[in-house]
């Protein structure tokens, strides 16, 4: 009988360690599932900034779209300087691109503010055929 209730009890303590585990593996899935759902839907605002001369067209990501394939929108003759404040969702990346027809007559300047700060800044000709201003998503960071 001794024996027995040992058996017994080894098993019962096997059973509920398994099952802690389980549910602890589970638990961790569940919370690291809804920690990355939140932060590729959270929402955060930055403000683009474009400053200069001889600027056509300014191209930014203005929230629309998939995170990873963002909707870009055009602003055609912008009057400068121009600031524009969009609400973009976790990862999608804040991008703001000026674009200058015009070989050689550019002084250009492009930020990307968030919370007050600057995470992101391009100036002079070599900043337009390098793509603007693109930054990594604050909120994944």
């Amino acid at each position: 009988m001794n024996r027995t209730t040992r058996t017994t009890r080894a098993l019962a303590v096997a059973a509920l360690v398994l099952g802690l585990g389980a549910c602890s593996a589970e638990s961790v899935d569940k919370a690291v599932g809804k920690g990355v759902d939140t932060t590729v839907n959270e929402p955060y605002e930055v403000t683009y900034e474009v400053t200069g001369t001889s600027v056509d067209e300014i191209m930014y990501h203005g929230g629309g779209g998939e995170a990873m394939e963002p909707e870009l929108e055009t602003v055609t003759k912008p009057a400068l300087p121009w600031k524009k404040t969009v609400t973009l969702r976790g990862i999608m990346p804040p991008a703001v691109t000026p674009v200058a027809l015009e070989a050689g007559g550019a002084d250009v300047t492009c930020s990307i503010t968030y919370k007050g700060e600057v995470i992101k800044e391009a100036k002079g000709e070599g900043m337009l055929t390098a793509g603007g201003c693109v930054a990594v998503s604050p909120v994944v960071g």
